[in-house]
Order: C-alpha cells, then structure tokens, then sequence
C-alpha cells in the first residue's frame, strides 16, 4: 500500500517575490550599472553574480511538465522508493542525471537519504564499481542509477567485470520512452528503445517496467535473481514519465511484493557419493578453488573436507577461499601429481589442468597437459546455469567424469558427509602420513617465498616484497582488509601476510578490466568502515587514471581507507608483451625516451597521485623512492587512517 500525502502547499506569491529579488540585478539599466560600478571599482568583484529572472526560474521553479494538477498528487517514484526500502539496501552510488531525477529527489526528500543514501560519484562505473567492492565485504547488493545510454554505456565495463566476478548488484537506467512526450534534443539522444540492450548479454536478467505496480514485481524479483546462486548482476529500465506520474486512486491497488531468498542449488546425491568415492580412494587428491567461498562458513567447510582428506588445496584467488596459513595451502604446480581434481567454481577448469606456452607455435601458442592422462577430473561449478554465448567468460571446454551444475559452498557439506562414509579404514594411515608430506612441502615452501622476498630488499625503486612487508608491519596488529590488490602479478601480501579470514582478501575483478581497483577499493572500504576494521588499498598507477574522481567520493562521504601507490610508471604486462613479440621475431624493442616499449609507460611527465589525493581531499605524501622512508610514511598514514580519513602514498616501485 502506497503512503497518502496531503497536498503539497506552493506559494506562487512566494516564490515569484523571491525571484523577482534575486533578478533584481538584471532590471538595471546600462548607464546606471556602468556609473554604479564606477563608484565601487575598488571593492572586490563578487565570483558570482545574482541570477537573472529567467536563470532562476529555470533553476528553481516547478518543470512545466509537472505543472498543473500533478503537482498535486502522490509521486510515482514515492512508491518505488517505498519499494526499493523493503530490501535494506543501504547506499546508492551514483552520479546523477536528468532521466532519474524523480526517484532521485523522491529518495533524498520522501525517502530522508536514509536506506538507500546517496553517494555522490564522478563517473558511473566508478558508482557500479563500488557497489562491486561492497558486495564482497558486506554480503550484500547495492543498486545504482546510471543515466540512459550515455550513462550505461560508462558503466558498461564495471558492469561487465561484476558478470565475471559472479557480484550481484541493481543497475536502474533512467530512460524516456514515449517518444511522443520525451524532452526534444539531449534527453532524446540519451533515450532508447531498449536500453538494457546494452548491458543484456553480460546480466542475469532485465526488464522494463511500464506501471507502478509492475516495477514493484520488478524490482523485487531482480534482487531476488541477482542473490540467487549463481550471483551475477540485474538491470531495470526506469521511464522518466513513469517516475513523474502520480499515484492513482490514492494507491489503493499498490502492493509490494515479500522478498524470500532461494535457496542455492545443490549437487545430485548420486553425483556427491561418486565425486566422495574418488576422493577417498585417491592416493593423491587436490582440490582447486576459485570462487568457492561464499562466505566464512564456505572457508571453515573446504577447511574441513581438506583436512577430512589431508589433500592439498590450491586457491586461485578468486575468493578467499583457504587460509594462506594451513600446511595443506600449495602452489598451481601441485595438480601436476594429483590423480583426482576437484575443482570448486572454477573460472578456468581448462587452464588449471592445461598449460599454453604465448607465441611458442608460429604465433599461436602451443598446448600442454599438467596433469596425468589417467587423472580424474570432479567438477561442482555453478556458472554452468549461466552460460550466454556472445562473451566468452566460459572459458575452453574441459571434459570431466564428474559435473555438478551446483553452488559449492551450499553442495560441500552433503560432500563432506559422503567422504566421510566412503573412507575405508584402511586408507586411514596412509591420509594421514599424506598430510605430514603436506606440512615438510608447505614449510619448504615458506622458505623459498622467504629467500624470494628478500631479493633487492635495499632497491630503489622500492620493491615490491618490501613494500608489502613495510605495509604489514603497520597493519599486522589492527583488524585490516585488503580490500584491493589491482597491480596484475602483484601477489606478495598473499604470499607473505597470514590470510586466515574471509574478508582479509577479496579476489580481483573477475573480468580484468582496469580501472576496477580504486572504485572498488572505495566501496569495500565503506563497507569496512561500517564494520570497524582497516582497509588497505595497493592501487596501481595506471588503474588509477580510469577514473580517479573516486577519490573525491571517498573524501567527500568520509571512506577511510589506505592507498599505497603501486607506481610502477607503466602498464607492465603490456610492457612484457611487447618486449616478448620483440624477443620473438628478433628486434629490439623501440623504447623512445622511456624505460618500456612506446606506448606503455606512464612517465614524461611523471604523475604527482599525491597532489592528485590532495587536492581531492585525501591526506597525501609521496614520492616515496627510498625504502629507509617508507616504513615511516606507512606509520604516519595508518595514523590518519584511523582518524577517519583516507591516506595516499604515491611509492615508486619496481616493475613487479
């Protein structure tokens, strides 16, 4: 039922007085306003001048499409923020636009800014972006306005790394549909016939509303398809006309429909005991995981079945899945002498059991097994319910004896009860004496990362061991989270910091777009910061140049969080690239006047992302290039952090 409202009270007297005040200025005549300013040249000229009559008309008074006797009526976008409050979504990043500006000023008014609150972007895929690094701390969607055309085809892109990375999160696209009513010029530039058209192939689900009642339905029913294992993202059409329409009949007919979540799908029984029954009888099992951990409970299950089997676990980074910290924690390299896989959410089962070797046949690349042909290969993965066709997300295909189209962390515990059943007592020794194996490889595996991180330690640039080991001697004692490591190859603080909680790491972006690490390291941090802990930001140089007004939305909603620069001045895997084509067809790569190949390094002149941090409100330092100083500066920054603020350091580093 739609909340009644008495009838708003406009002063047209009011108003008009106010206006003819403020235009006051206009109505001078020319030889007065030259000898009145000839009397005052020495005052200080004001940085802004009265508005003429007509400028606050136009800024201030009622739109003639609202004029009338619709001003009078309860808004439409009254009830759809009745509706969008029914779900507890908490923010509402966005930047904002002409085609939602109904259900804008209906959730800062009617709706108080409170559940959903505004945040304040400079770019829509810094806003979706956000809302991304958010669902990964808090376990919960967020939606955003993004405007028409123009507005989702620059949040196309974070839209798309959400689609890979398996995030939920509401996109609303304001659009004018009624061409026949649509504002000539810019606003119909910005219209389309179907708008979600942009975004559809790499969304769960979309629709386009054409009643109140009916984006009520809609927009439940996409937070419901967006939370449903397999997560993914949703998109909503919004007609501007829609939004502006009052409530008929006082809404009586309106109601919001109740919200129950689904529950995820599980893998077949027959399929769980045959998957246990290899897994017990294997001599050497390792399971691969991904994106299996959904949660902390999905981490302390793979801890369990790990352990059940003593079977080492690879993590592939998607998730914090494993605790860096177990002695069943091992490198890629380990399939190589499995006799079973089982793979937990696998973006890439091909590649986890394959190798390709770049530009090593005529340019092609040549293929290679990493597994033994007699391995047997369980696969619980349920991206397979939602395989489109045009982007190619899904990966080679990997023929396995065991597939289960199922969630993992919701399939793991009938998983674990069948392993247990299917162990036979006489394999119970030689489970065991595979897990004192597994703690000598993990310990030697400790060390050799040891001697790794040493190298170059007194370098500069920095490198970049030492500078995550300079970070964690600030952070180690705090309840921290790293909340973004956008740097490609940069993977010391997994290897070197004691991951043992879900949220102390969060994945990447899941479609590698760039321009994903410091939007997303914006909305964990709010996230976090509503939690209580510490949020740490290693952000690449050149990932920051996509859209660094998100700095700006930090500083402005107050998101503390800190930034280390990883300022290699490059883009490095590019720079390896093309020096790797050089190598390959015998030339030596033309570097021009910089330290990479022409067209990947960031120097010349050299970025200042302090200044940049500083003059967006951030507490800033830098450039840091001795490593004597860095420990320091880390010191001073965590302690502007923990005041509430955010806290750049610009670190020129090594390469990698």
């Amino acid at each position: 039922m739609a909340r009644k409202h008495p009838r708003p009270q406009v002063s047209r007297r009011k108003f008009l007085a106010g206006v003819a005040v403020a235009g006051a200025a206009s109505a001078v005549p020319p030889a007065q306003a030259a000898t009145t300013a000839s009397t005052t040249a020495a005052a200080r000229r004001p940085s802004a001048l009265p508005p003429t009559m007509h400028v606050a008309a136009a800024e201030s008074g009622t739109p003639k499409d609202l004029a009338g006797a619709r001003i009078g009526g309860v808004a439409g976008s009254d009830f759809m923020v009745d509706v969008i409050k029914t779900l507890d979504i908490k923010y509402l990043p966005s930047n904002p636009a002409s085609s939602f500006r109904a259900i804008h000023e209906s959730l800062i008014n009617y709706g108080g800014n409170k559940m959903p609150e505004f945040l304040t972007c400079a770019h829509e895929e810094s806003a979706v972006a956000m809302a991304h690094g958010y669902f990964k701390v808090a376990g919960k969607p967020l939606m955003t306005l993004c405007h028409g055309t123009v507005g989702l085809q620059h949040a196309a892109m974070a839209v798309y790394n959400a689609w890979c990375d398996r995030v939920p999160l509401i996109v609303v696209g304001g659009n004018d549909l009624d061409a026949a009513h649509r504002p000539p010029g810019v606003p119909t530039i910005h219209s389309a016939q179907d708008i979600n058209a942009l975004v559809r192939d790499f969304t769960k689900w979309d629709d386009t509303p054409v009643s109140l009642q009916h984006f009520a339905q809609s927009f439940v029913r996409a937070y419901k398809i967006a939370m449903t294992p397999p997560y993914g993202p949703v998109a909503i059409s919004l007609d501007a006309g829609l939004q502006q329409e009052p409530i008929r009949n006082n809404g009586e007919k309106l109601y919001i429909p109740r919200y129950v979540p689904s529950s995820p799908p599980q893998g077949d029984s027959g399929a769980v005991k045959e998957a246990a029954r290899l897994l017990a009888n294997a001599q050497n099992p390792v399971i691969v995981a991904d994106r299996a951990a959904r949660s902390e409970n999905g981490m302390r299950l793979l801890v369990e079945l790990a352990e059940l089997l003593q079977a080492q676990v690879i993590d592939q980074g998607g998730r914090m899945n494993f605790p860096n910290t177990h002695h069943l924690h091992r490198p890629p390299t380990a399939v190589g002498n499995a006799d079973v896989v089982l793979g937990l959410e696998l973006t890439d089962f091909w590649a986890t059991v394959n190798a390709y070797i770049d530009n090593g046949e005529h340019g092609i690349g040549i293929n290679t097994s990493r597994v033994k042909p007699e391995t047997k290969l369980v696969s619980i993965n349920a991206s397979e319910l939602l395989t489109k066709s045009n982007y190619q997300d899904f990966q080679r295909f990997q023929s396995v004896d065991v597939s289960m189209p199922a969630d993992a962390e919701a399939t793991l515990p009938a998983l674990i009860e069948a392993v247990k059943a299917a162990i036979a007592n006489d394999r119970k020794a030689a489970i065991e004496k595979r897990g004192e194996a597994a703690k000598k490889a993990f310990a030697d595996g400790r060390e050799r990362t040891r001697q790794a991180a040493a190298l170059a330690w007194d370098a500069s640039p920095i490198s970049t061991a030492r500078m995550s080991m300079e970070i964690w001697a600030q952070i180690k004692d705090l309840d921290w989270s790293l909340v973004s490591v956008s740097g490609v190859g940069f993977n010391w603080p997994n290897r070197l910091w004691p991951m043992e909680k879900y949220y102390r790491y969060l994945g990447a972006s899941g479609g590698y777009g760039v321009g994903y690490g410091a939007p997303a390291s914006v909305g964990a941090a709010l996230a976090n910061r509503d939690l209580g802990r510490f949020s740490v930001n290693i952000q690449a140089d050149g990932d920051l140049m996509y859209a660094p007004g998100v700095l700006w939305t930090a500083a402005r909603h107050n998101i503390p969080q800190l930034a280390v620069m990883f300022n290699n001045r490059g883009y490095h895997q590019e720079v390896m690239h093309v020096q790797r084509l050089s190598n390959f067809r015998n030339r030596v790569a033309n570097l021009g006047n910089d330290m990479g190949p022409i067209g990947t390094s960031i120097q010349n002149p050299d970025i200042e992302y302090h200044k940049l941090a500083e003059s967006m409100g951030w507490w800033a330092k830098g450039p840091i290039k001795d490593p004597a100083e860095l420990g320091p500066a880390i010191k001073e920054a965590v302690a502007v952090v923990k005041s509430g603020q955010p806290a750049l350091l610009n670190v020129w580093t090594q390469p990698r």
